[in-house]
């Protein structure tokens, strides 16, 4: 894989906001990939900027794309990115770190163009089971109906607590299951009678988060769809409480659990993101231990893509599904660890994108290539809808 050019500039996610794009050329052709950004971030996130902040990283990572330039690389397999990695080491060493959105683009974008090198798709790069002949696992999306939380503008001084409202299908088609969100998320926009989204495109209300869930609960039943929440406690986790603004109230860690048990159990709900502050391990664990062992307890500010977190986790019973984001971590080698942690220890992953998106279905790619057996990718939106067609794509392509 020889280096012709690299490009590296400033684009716009699909929230108007700055993020970073790059375009590698080679022989085989020209491959781009751009970085998402989070709002509702962990704790233990790495940074994904220069502490200096984003054109400090830009600068960075253009200094560095010069001196690859014209230099040959032999990817054969997802492994062999360290060429990459440890020469972005030695950079970082002399410079100053990049972050890990900048990590993210660069072993994107070259993975890409080493998969188109070996005449495959970046999914078959990174699938090791592909070339033993097996048909790669296809994941159920889980969409994000109704906002609340971080993610969504206040309406007269009012949004749910929580952050997504969220429908699971469970159909044998990818496609299908697209098709069946699709259809459930225009019915809740008619029972909320809203046209007004978030930064999700999910629908905005100043509903309170039990009467989202009963609306909720109508549309799956007509679809048959499973219900999800992502609670992102730690957004509204002030000083040792649960500080909730709809209703006024407020809930130490034990009513916090509490109530959460008890809206599991009311509503059925099969997908809980989040639902105590992200070190509450323990916290975790007592809603795990009291639900249904169908119940997916899933970690995201728990874990951040971070097999220091996901070990503890597992290790704790805190968890048995967590979200895989890889600009959270900022290293592909590193997501690689954390998927084979889970797929040992039986653990669901769910490949995740961010509220702040852009037009790169690199996510879908990652999804399918690891095995992950969920996608959470949004239900509409152009900057959602990209990713899940990509996974429709594939599918397609498998028949």
């Amino acid at each position: 894989m020889f280096i012709r050019d690299i490009k590296v500039g400033v684009i716009s996610n699909s929230r108007k906001e700055h993020t970073v794009g790059i375009e590698l050329t080679t022989y085989e052709g020209k491959f781009a990939c751009s970085a998402p950004s989070g709002k509702s971030k962990g704790k233990n996130e790495v940074p994904c900027y220069n502490r200096n902040g984003l054109i400090r990283s830009v600068k960075l990572t253009r200094a560095f794309a010069k001196t690859l330039i014209h230099k040959n690389f032999i990817l054969k397999n997802l492994d062999d990115i360290k060429q990459l990695t440890d020469l972005i080491g030695h950079f970082e060493k002399r410079y100053g770190l990049f972050g890990g959105n900048i990590r993210y683009i660069l072993e994107g974008v070259f993975l890409k163009a080493a998969a188109k090198d070996r005449n495959l798709e970046l999914w078959q790069f990174i699938n090791n089971d592909v070339n033993a002949g097996k048909k790669p696992k296809i994941p159920m999306p889980v969409g994000n109906c109704i906002g609340g939380g971080l993610h969504s503008p206040k309406i007269n001084g009012k949004r749910p607590d929580f952050q997504e409202f969220l429908l699971i299908p469970n159909e044998k088609t990818f496609s299908h299951a697209v098709t069946l969100n699709l259809k459930a998320y225009t019915l809740a926009r008619k029972i909320l009678k809203t046209s007004k989204t978030n930064d999700e495109s999910a629908w905005t209300t100043t509903k309170t988060n039990e009467e989202v869930l009963e609306i909720l609960k109508k549309v799956a039943k007509k679809y048959k769809l499973r219900i999800g929440l992502d609670v992102a406690a730690s957004t509204f986790f002030k000083k040792g409480y649960y500080k909730y603004k709809n209703k006024e109230l407020i809930r130490d860690k034990v009513d916090q659990a509490d109530y959460l048990e008890k809206i599991i159990k009311k509503f059925k709900i099969f997908y809980v993101e989040d639902p105590m502050e992200e070190s509450d391990f323990s916290g975790f664990k007592e809603i795990k231990n009291n639900v249904s062992k169908k119940t997916l307890i899933v970690g995201d500010d728990l874990t951040t893509t971070n097999i220091k977190y996901v070990r503890r986790g597992v290790g704790s019973n805190a968890i048995n599904a967590m979200i895989i984001k890889p600009n959270q971590i900022g290293s592909i080698l590193e997501v690689k660890k954390v998927v084979e942690y889970c797929k040992d220890n039986k653990i669901k992953m769910i490949f995740s994108h961010r509220s702040g998106e852009t037009m790169d279905s690199i996510l879908a790619d990652y999804c399918i290539g690891f095995g992950g057996n969920f996608i959470k990718a949004g239900i509409y939106g152009r900057h959602r809808l990209i990713k899940l067609k990509r996974i429709m794509d594939i599918e397609k392509s498998l028949k």
